[in-house]
């Protein structure tokens, strides 16, 4: 039996929705994000949702923002009037995994641009997605060992690792075995002195899996330049069915600008009498997540012209979301997931929720020595969650993967 999602605690997927986003839901799953042209309402709601989530990361304005008024992966959606935004370069994905592999593509193009010889290598600690990237992309990686007791990376380690024929660093916000951020301004400032006393251009791709929706909420966060505000940050993935709150298969990634980075993965694409570029490796994709992405995280703080860029919605969308202001709404104090919490208000709960989970083991004890090993990331500055082991010191005759079946028995 495994239906009782709400028992999941370890898989990084949303798994509550209100009956109103269950609603929105529905209805995108009657949309082909890909037919631009025959939904084009629905693709602005996805344009203004990654304006939202480009601000949310602090990207700057590309060059030609105002004279494209288009998304490198939208491109025109078959009329004029459905460009009148101005909008990052960026995309919606199925998942953050799709997302890495985009911006890997991307690290790569924009090497072998630089130097012919074709031997890329990639730095960091390593996730699925990024098996993928090595795997399916013919890229070689290198692998910074991080501390067996931190689950961190030093940026020397880093620099140990790159050479001429480096395409880019992976650092990751939030890994998913125990919730550390990488040390992203510590890697950023250590390759602007590479690159300056090489003539290299090593950039970072950020993989936000988890964090992208977590660090910028957090008060011990705001003055760490974990995003744009790197200079070599040259990409930024997310997952939106993490701690997005979206549905699962949703993803978002935002690149510094196109010149160089994103226009190397566009494929113009004509369909059903339109013509748009594609960014993404899929294309037929529902418009779920990208909705519900858009219930969720409606801020007046994110959006270009919150005014007027509710108004590009359709009809349909607007009057749900019109219905449920409480879900939907516009103003800063009433973002996420219920109608009296704000971000920073739920990314404290988690953290207070994982605080209260943590303390409590550290409390248990078997002949006054501890129950539990704590491996997290602690109470700030990583994601809002639990990590432990039982304490191999104690001899008992059970571990932790004992322990992880007998609870598993019980659907958690």
């Amino acid at each position: 039996m495994d239906s009782n999602e709400g028992l999941n605690t370890s898989s990084y997927v949303n798994v509550f929705f209100e009956k109103e986003e269950l609603e929105v839901a529905d209805m995108g799953l009657k949309i082909n994000l890909a037919d631009q042209t025959v939904y084009p309402e629905s693709f602005k709601v996805h344009n203004i949702t990654l304006n939202m989530v480009a601000n949310l990361w602090n990207c700057p304005k590309p060059a030609d923002f105002e004279e494209t008024m288009v998304f490198p992966d939208a491109g025109t959606v078959g009329s004029t009037e459905a460009c009148l935004l101005e909008v990052f370069p960026g995309a919606g994905t199925v998942g953050s995994t799709e997302a890495c592999l985009l911006g890997g593509l991307c690290l790569k193009f924009r090497w072998r641009a630089w130097y012919q010889s074709q031997h890329p290598e990639c730095t960091n600690i390593k996730a699925a997605a990024w098996e993928k990237l090595f795997r399916y992309m013919d890229i070689e990686p290198k692998f910074v060992t991080p501390d067996s007791k931190t689950f961190t990376i030093s940026a020397e380690g880093v620099k140990a690792q790159i050479d001429e024929n480096t395409i880019g660093v992976i650092c990751i916000m939030g890994n998913h075995y125990a919730g550390q951020y990488d040390p992203v301004q510590e890697v950023d400032e250590m390759l602007t002195e590479l690159n300056k006393e090489k003539g290299w251009q090593v950039g970072i791709h950020v993989d936000a899996a988890s964090g992208g929706f977590v660090a910028p909420f957090q008060p011990e966060m705001k003055d760490v330049k974990w995003d744009f505000r790197a200079e070599n940050v040259l990409s930024i993935s997310a997952s939106g069915h993490k701690f997005g709150e979206s549905c699962c298969g949703t993803g978002w990634i935002v690149w510094r600008e196109r010149e160089g980075l994103s226009e190397h993965v566009a494929v113009s694409v004509s369909y059903l009498g339109g013509k748009g570029d594609s960014y993404t490796l899929n294309f037929s994709r529902p418009a779920s997540g990208v909705d519900l992405t858009a219930n969720r995280t409606s801020n007046a703080k994110y959006l270009p012209n919150p005014v007027s860029s509710v108004l590009y919605f359709d009809l349909d969308l607007y009057q749900l979301f019109d219905r449920y202001q409480s879900s939907f709404s516009l103003s800063t104090s009433d973002l996420t997931a219920n109608s009296t919490s704000n971000a920073n208000d739920l990314t404290a709960n988690r953290t207070s929720n994982a605080k209260y989970l943590r303390d409590a083991l550290k409390a248990m004890t078997f002949k006054g020595q501890p129950r539990f090993i704590l491996c997290d990331g602690g109470d700030s500055a990583s994601l809002p969650v639990v990590a432990a082991y039982i304490n191999p010191e104690l001899n008992l005759p059970y571990d932790s993967i004992d322990l992880q079946h007998a609870v598993a028995a019980y659907h958690w």
